[in-house]
């Protein structure tokens, strides 16, 4: 190993220690929060999280199948995927995260498992070749340096016919910034990077009153064609992608308006602004 390749890695773990500190300070904020609904998991057993809701009509019937849901966070859409009938696992880099998962799915009865592991360790943690089904939810690619070697884990977990579905922030909304005269900036990197990007805020992306003590992150941008070439270097068909017009949450304040079932898009012209995508694959053998 080079200088350069040792300066990378070191830099990676470090990024690593902050996010993970980060993320275990949203946990209680995001448990208590109004806007992730654990109060309706508890008292309604048939009800589902907005975001899998969104993505049912594409999703489409899970009953049956086993799923891996990575970077999983307190476990509500891996909830939500069991109540529809999946046999799910979560897996989350965050302690915090995953013991939150586990109380919640205990308290509601639901039959899921969780386990703490870096998402590039999945197949060890998990079992590679064993899953019908790897699901991705929103806000969950731009915590990682390498996106090409997120899409040979993915495909890894995979029995030949499983399938990857993935929701996740259009790389182009991440890139850019509203403008206090309405035009969007292009603002940050569209592509992926060595260097992450570094933001310093004591906010989330929930209505809370609760304080985050660790402030900083890091995190990437990849665009689309690196996203689609991970997964076909890692054998898989693309199947599908769709971009939408909404995010399920409030990115670009001041800039977008809420339009129903936890989705935000921009006020005026919201056709512009791609905000999210959905990415479907298969693993044919």
């Amino acid at each position: 190993m080079n200088f350069d390749e040792f300066f990378r890695q070191a830099s990676v773990t470090d990024s690593l220690a902050i996010n993970r500190a980060n993320w275990d300070d949203r946990v209680p904020a995001h448990a208590e929060s109004a806007d992730y609904k654990v109060a309706r998991f508890l008292a309604e057993p048939d009800f589902i999280s907005d975001v899998v809701r969104f993505d049912l009509p594409r999703l489409g019937d899970v009953a049956g199948l086993r799923g891996a849901h990575l970077q999983c966070h307190i476990g509500t859409d891996t909830i939500s995927l069991a109540r529809l009938g999946a046999s799910m696992s979560g897996l989350d880099f965050s302690g915090a995260a995953v013991e939150a998962a586990r109380r919640l799915a205990a308290d509601t009865g639901t039959d899921a498992a969780f386990v703490q592991s870096d998402v590039y360790e999945a197949a060890g943690a998990l079992g590679a070749g064993g899953f019908d089904l790897v699901y991705t939810s929103i806000g969950s690619l731009s915590w990682l340096p390498d996106v090409h070697r997120w899409g040979s884990v993915a495909a890894s977990l995979l029995r030949p016919g499983g399938r990857l579905f993935i929701r996740d922030a259009h790389p182009v909304l991440l890139s850019v910034k509203a403008r206090e005269d309405g035009l969007l900036a292009v603002h940050r990197p569209y592509f992926e990077r060595p260097e992450p990007n570094v933001t310093d805020s004591g906010q989330t992306y929930v209505e809370t009153g609760a304080s985050i003590e660790h402030t900083v992150t890091h995190w990437w941008n990849h665009g689309i064609g690196e996203i689609v070439t991970s997964l076909l270097d890692a054998g898989l068909r693309i199947t599908g992608v769709t971009e939408h017009d909404s995010v399920p949450w409030l990115a670009l304040p001041g800039a977008m308006e809420p339009i129903g079932n936890g989705e935000y898009r921009l006020t005026d012209n919201p056709r512009r602004l791609p905000c999210t995508y959905t990415l479907q694959a298969v693993k044919d053998r």
